[in-house]
């Protein structure tokens, strides 16, 4: 099979698309001919593995390789068809469409992968492509994960402090969807994208920092690592929600201690991306109430310009990798 690899950590110019040997499926597993997986944030953090997040480095380096990567196939979300399923599996057929997460095990670079069938994966939501099914695990389990650890009330003012990228924008539309008034944060180029998906308010960042402001939120939702914890908390109204999504160590000890000495609280815990939490997403997009936004559809070749687009933040929604037949 034709797949995306990568042998060395370093710039997207490790990667490279080579034929390599088609995986073969355990008794516990299934065969899935994958048709697009997205080309995420992870993805270009663990090619070069460099994260803006530092605490969990030297665990996740021992796990993933010390020299070079254990595992060479990039890629955990993805939408395709299962080829073919192993003796023991029992909730999965061949043929099924199929979209979910590959966890550390990764492979979703490739034609084909194999998973076991505890994976998170669900039968893809029939009123999207497979381009499109790509692109919701990672944004859609994210959000769904930190909007109900919110728990956002009709009427409550929400924030969403990086809604353009994967997660945010995921964000922004569950957080309306139960109806509250929503502000994004984002570079000028992403507006018009968030204003489609229904936002209240935009605030650009290279323009003026939401600091300044003299509003206060119910709910803060923060992507962005390098945010001011103390200035975040003083713009929570009394009862509010500091929900982060890339936090730094010293905020994770912080969050304890906000926790339990004001009225506020600090949400740091990571999503579980279950079965059940991706099962309630399709059933929101199935009735047109979420919907995923692409910025391109590339091949293999094309994914060295694709790792450059991501890491730059060059994008207007989801890269996608196209691995099989596009869907109409």
């Amino acid at each position: 099979m034709k797949a995306v690899i990568y042998r060395n950590y370093g710039l997207p110019e490790v990667l490279q698309v080579e034929e390599v040997d088609r995986p073969e499926h355990q008794p516990d597993e299934v065969l899935i001919r994958v048709h697009a997986t997205e080309v995420t944030k992870a993805d270009c953090e663990l090619r070069s593995f460099n994260f803006p997040v530092k605490w969990f480095w030297l665990p996740l380096r021992l796990g993933m390789g010390v020299r070079r990567p254990r595992r060479n196939i990039l890629g955990t979300y993805f939408s395709g068809q299962i080829e073919a399923v192993g003796d023991l599996v029992k909730s999965y057929h061949p043929g099924q469409q199929v979209m979910g997460c590959a966890g550390l095990r990764m492979g979703a670079y490739g034609e084909y992968v194999c998973l076991p069938e505890s994976y998170t994966m669900v039968s893809k939501p029939n009123n999207m492509s497979h381009e499109e099914a790509a692109s919701v695990p990672l944004g859609g389990l994210n959000a769904l994960h930190f909007m109900d650890k919110a728990k956002i009330q009709k009427g409550d003012r929400v924030l969403v402090n990086g809604a353009g990228g994967s997660i945010g924008m995921f964000a922004v539309q569950i957080a309306k969807g139960r109806g509250a008034h929503v502000t994004a944060v984002d570079a000028p180029y992403k507006e018009s994208m968030l204003s489609a998906l229904g936002i209240d308010e935009f605030i650009d960042y290279t323009a003026q920092s939401f600091h300044e402001l003299e509003q206060k939120w119910d709910v803060i939702f923060d992507m962005v690592v390098s945010s001011s914890y103390p200035k975040c908390l003083q713009q929570l109204n009394p009862g509010g929600r500091y929900l982060l999504g890339n936090p730094r160590g010293i905020n994770i000890l912080r969050s304890f201690w906000t926790s339990l000495t004001t009225d506020k609280t600090v949400t740091v815990s990571l999503a579980k991306e279950s079965y059940e939490e991706l099962q309630t997403l399709v059933e929101m997009i199935e009735k047109d109430e979420l919907r995923t936004v692409i910025d391109s559809v590339i091949s293999m070749e094309q994914m060295v310009e694709a790792h450059h687009r991501v890491e730059q933040e060059e994008r207007v929604g989801a890269v996608v990798l196209s691995c099989g037949p596009t869907s109409p």
